[in-house]
């Protein structure tokens, strides 16, 4: 199977949003963190990733050099205000007083465990170094990433995308007809929380 596009965007950037646009744009099987929520063994998988045993984004980019890559963004103190409140907070409150395990709500499936661990790992341990309180570090990741992206991927391949945008630049970038449908918003912070259960 070829992939076609890549998204690259950190989390809370509208990166579900997004993928609720390719999927009324066509794009079958849209890959998205939240997953991992619901497709047991996943998790496993990305914990090779997160551990540098699976490839990452540039890897994917030179291994699909026909798919077009999509780079997610948004003003970056709204983006830190938005994770505080929500990833960093989640991947907080499964890791309590340092806690080397995580501690996973009452009703969770079995595999919540890996879920939980694959973002601490993946996002607070390995991206953030632990700092996720750190506000100018933080945006500094976010800035360098952002900065990453634009240098190494060709220009006629990638669009810089705020999703607040709409359909416009993303249709045409990807060269199809805007739908008549509103373009979708997806996961904004009360819904994240609510799905998180967070308080």
């Amino acid at each position: 199977m070829s992939i076609k596009v890549i998204g690259v965007g950190f989390g809370r950037t509208g990166t579900l949003s997004l993928k609720a646009a390719l999927t009324q744009l066509g794009y079958s099987d849209c890959y998205h963190m939240f997953e991992l929520f619901s497709r047991p063994g996943h998790a496993k998988i990305w914990q090779g990733i997160a551990s540098g045993e699976q490839p990452n984004w540039p890897e994917h980019i030179k291994f699909y050099p026909e798919a077009k890559v999509i780079l997610t963004v948004r003003d970056p103190d709204a983006w830190y205000d938005s994770i505080v409140k929500t990833i960093f907070t989640a991947i907080e409150g499964a890791f309590p007083a340092s806690a080397k395990t995580p501690q996973i709500p009452d009703g969770a499936p079995d595999f919540a465990a890996d879920q939980i661990i694959v973002a601490k790992t993946l996002i607070a341990d390995r991206l953030f170094k632990g700092r996720l309180h750190d506000r100018d570090f933080c945006i500094s990741v976010y800035n360098r990433h952002n900065e990453e992206v634009q240098n190494t991927v060709p220009a006629n391949k990638l669009l810089v995308f705020e999703v607040k945008e709409g359909w416009a630049p993303l249709c045409k970038f990807l060269d199809t007809t805007i739908p008549e449908m509103p373009f979708p918003r997806s996961n904004m912070q009360e819904e994240f929380s609510r799905l998180m259960k967070i308080p």
